[in-house]
């Protein structure tokens, strides 16, 4: 069964971020149950190791997991996102 959910994390890792949804490409390295219906789904990638799922059986693994990497690639990659502000190393003397 994990390994059905990791191929399914990974589809929808590629899904993501084939619509531009993330800024990056993610790889599902390893999917652990660590209590009923809790899961931890493990990256190879610095900037995010890993996400932590609860899921049920009669939710859609999917939309479960979608929903938590967007909202968790949402907080690391905000400040990153926002405008800078005017950059006074290139700003010339009046």
């Amino acid at each position: 069964m994990l390994e059905e959910l990791e191929a399914e994390a990974q589809q929808v890792l590629e899904d993501l971020f084939s619509e531009g949804l993330i800024p990056f490409a993610l790889f599902a390295g390893k999917v652990e149950c660590i209590a009923p219906d809790e899961y931890i789904i493990r990256f190879y990638d610095r900037r995010l190791h890993s996400v932590d799922v609860s899921w049920r059986q009669d939710e859609s693994f999917r939309d479960v997991f979608r929903v938590t990497v967007l909202q968790r690639v949402g907080r690391i990659t905000r400040p990153l996102s926002r405008k800078p502000d005017h950059d006074k190393r290139n700003a010339k003397a009046c």
